[in-house]
């Protein structure tokens, strides 16, 4: 199976389990990590603009990556799902938690 089916079969996993979960809209809490590197962040930040998202930024401890929690009112799990192939296709080296 290639990557790229793998990421499939996870978003169809993850969009069934928010359906189950959760009464829509609601608040989704996204995590991500990356490189620490203000251009990145920047990107991040920026596709989350005008959403109302509170972002909470962590640095490691030798301050070489920085994880990011983003917590957002999301209208449906269509929605969260598009937001995490946004941000991976437009941040380069995110990993999303």
């Amino acid at each position: 199976m290639s990557s790229e089916q793998n990421q499939e079969a996870f978003y169809e996993k993850l969009n069934g389990r928010l359906h189950e979960t959760s009464s829509w809209p609601a608040e989704y809490l996204y995590k991500f990590i990356i490189k620490s590197d203000l251009e990145n962040l920047a990107k991040i930040e920026a596709l989350f603009n005008n959403m109302g998202a509170v972002i909470n930024t962590t640095e490691s401890k030798n301050g070489k990556y920085t994880s990011i929690s983003i917590n957002v009112l999301m209208r449906n799990p269509d929605d969260v799902i598009d937001k995490y192939k946004e941000v991976i296709n437009n941040v380069e080296g995110v990993i999303s938690l």
